[in-house]
């Protein structure tokens, strides 16, 4: 997956608790911050859900943007 370079304003506990955690866990701080962003959206169930149908990545991530686009429309 291509990564690309970003400036984003964070509260400062959430910067320092980001930075603990992955000092603590010997990772870098964007990764830590990227899995909780994928956690925030998601996407990590979408990627276990694709896995385990046998549905490609990109399949699951269609099926789960109509049903969002569906909920939304429904409101």
């Amino acid at each position: 997956m291509a990564r690309k370079k970003t400036t984003v304003y964070v509260d400062e506990d959430l910067l320092r608790a980001a930075k603990v955690l992955a000092a603590r866990q010997g990772r870098r701080e964007s990764d830590v911050l990227e899995e909780a962003l994928r956690r925030f959206l998601g996407l990590d169930l979408i990627r276990g859900i694709a896995h385990r149908s046998g549905l490609s990545e990109e399949e699951a991530d269609r099926i789960a943007y109509e049903e969002l686009h569906a909920q939304r429309a429904g409101r």
